[in-house]
């Protein structure tokens, strides 16, 4: 059979979508990190730096519903440049504001205006696809692509900004994590071809995604798998550095990514009997018995495979909750539905970074796997219980195998 991937690429003005997207979403997996490294070479703290890198999250979780409803009623382009100019003067306040020793609050409250104003180029393009793929079978693709997409992001990401920082100034990371994302943003609020049409006042206007019961278990995946990406940050950087090997922290985080990219990969292009809402239970499930091994390796190089297959579960689940969410939910408020899975991976990250940089601190790094273990067992249990939930009628989908 065909490619699917190159099929869907061959939509009209994908690629340049595509690829300004990419660049656009760097900066998500570039910002938390270098701000952990860049707070904690100049204040010896890893559960300070990762509490500044939660309040940055915790920001995008509360600004991404709304800035999701704005993007539904006025369109994209309008809502992105003003986001992006906020995410910029924000940065740069955050930066001198710890190289200076300002007051904590000034290194909070900037870190929390730019995790709200971080541009969300990832839900405006699975948006974009929704619109041009609507009702054809390419459309789980293309959600699965760009999940792929994520992926390759947190490891290009995290290489990058670990490099920059500790072989450079620690400045470079997150200067270049803001440098990309005016590039990237800037680039993809040019392509107006592929732009959905605002919905105005009748979004405006209209109920909440949330008001979909489904939506609301898929918030709690959402959660527990932006919990997951938080802490297994935090835990492999503090892992590396106990072993003295901090500059090698960026690879076991893109060994995870490189797992998850993987099986996204692999996902995309098949076909499955079972339905998705059953797939997602399946995966959840095989996360926290793939992350279990993290807690009693102590050695880097055989922490790296071990790494490499727990993250073969955490693609897979945001695909399936992406693909759930786009036929759960009313059509007008996708972009809002996208965004609050977002929120939650936002949100999930700083309840994974925060406290995983707390367990670092008093039990060491192997004990602050258990956060991720933890996280991915609630998800689990969630839509085991709540399966019902996600089960969605035949005529509110293309494909009626999908979600049902």
């Amino acid at each position: 059979m065909p490619n699917p991937y190159l099929h869907v690429l061959r939509t009209p003005h994908a690629l340049p979508m595509v690829a300004s997207a990419f660049v656009g979403r760097l900066p998500l997996s570039m910002i938390g990190l270098g701000s952990v490294l860049l707070v904690q070479d100049y204040t010896g703290s890893y559960a300070l730096g990762g509490g500044v890198a939660a309040a940055g999250a915790v920001a995008t979780a509360v600004s991404g519903p709304v800035l999701g409803r704005l993007a539904d009623t006025l369109g994209q382009r309008r809502v992105l440049l003003p986001v992006l100019l906020a995410f910029v003067l924000a940065g740069f306040v955050f930066l001198f504001s710890v190289r200076e020793g300002w007051p904590l609050w000034v290194v909070f409250a900037s870190a929390a205006v730019a995790g709200a104003c971080i541009p969300p180029v990832g839900s405006m393009i699975r948006v974009r696809w929704t619109h041009l793929l609507r009702g054809t079978p390419r459309l789980p693709t293309a959600l699965a692509m760009e999940s792929v997409v994520d992926e390759f992001v947190f490891i290009v990401g995290p290489v990058l900004v670990t490099f920059l920082s500790t072989t450079g100034h620690t400045t470079s990371g997150v200067v270049t994590a803001f440098s990309l994302a005016v590039v990237g943003s800037l680039a993809f609020a040019a392509q107006g071809r592929t732009e959905p049409p605002a919905h105005g006042f009748a979004s405006r206007q209209g109920p909440s995604a949330m008001r979909t019961a489904g939506l609301r278990v898929l918030f709690v995946v959402g959660l527990a798998v932006g919990t997951v990406l938080g802490s297994l940050e935090i835990a492999l950087v503090a892992f590396a550095d106990e072993v003295g090997a901090k500059s090698l922290s960026g690879v076991l985080i893109a060994a995870l990514a490189l797992g998850s990219m993987a099986s996204g990969i692999g996902w995309g292009t098949m076909r499955f009997r079972a339905p998705v809402r059953r797939r997602l239970l399946v995966v959840l499930v095989g996360f926290v018995l793939l992350s279990l091994p993290l807690v009693v390796v102590t050695d880097l190089w055989l922490l790296v495979p071990f790494v490499l297959l727990a993250g073969v579960a955490v693609s897979p689940s945001l695909i399936s909750a992406f693909t759930l969410a786009e036929v759960l939910v009313p059509r007008i408020c996708v972009t809002e539905a996208f965004t609050w899975i977002g929120t939650a991976l936002a949100l999930g990250v700083a309840v994974g970074a925060s406290a995983a940089g707390k367990v670092v601190d008093v039990s060491g790094a192997n004990h602050s796997f258990l956060v991720s273990t933890v996280a991915a067992a609630v998800a689990a249990v969630a839509v085991g219980v709540f399966q019902r939930l996600l089960v969605v009628p035949a005529e509110h989908t293309g494909e009626p195998a999908l979600a049902r």
